[in-house]
């Protein structure tokens, strides 16, 4: 997937820049004068469908065809997450015979 070539940091060139937005923003820019210093590293991207909260004494009844509904609706988007930080939002789509996300949305840093 794309995205995981630029995870890492928090801007983007936003309104009014001429750089497309993305999640490299300053980053991007001083590690392109360092190319390899650690654009080669990989990251676990995680989609996040949706939650759900239950006692751990109905986790124990849980077995094959058993439904676990979550607190998201079809159509809303997901979080996509690297090391447990949401770095963006998407929707849920196919490709092909994949399942995929595709980016709707950036989580900036406050």
């Amino acid at each position: 997937m794309a995205a995981d070539q630029n995870a890492g940091g928090g801007g983007g060139g936003g309104a009014g820049s001429d750089e497309p937005e993305t999640l490299g923003g300053a980053w991007a820019a001083k590690l392109s004068q360092h190319p390899g210093a650690v654009q080669d590293i990989g990251v676990d991207l995680t989609a996040v469908l949706g939650t759900a909260e239950m006692k751990v004494s109905n986790l124990l009844k849980i077995g094959r065809g058993a439904v676990i509904e979550l607190d998201r609706r079809v159509g809303d988007t997901v979080d996509i997450r690297v090391s447990g930080q949401a770095i963006a939002r998407g929707e849920v789509v196919v490709v092909e015979d994949h399942l995929a996300v595709s980016i709707t949305d950036l989580v900036k840093k406050t």
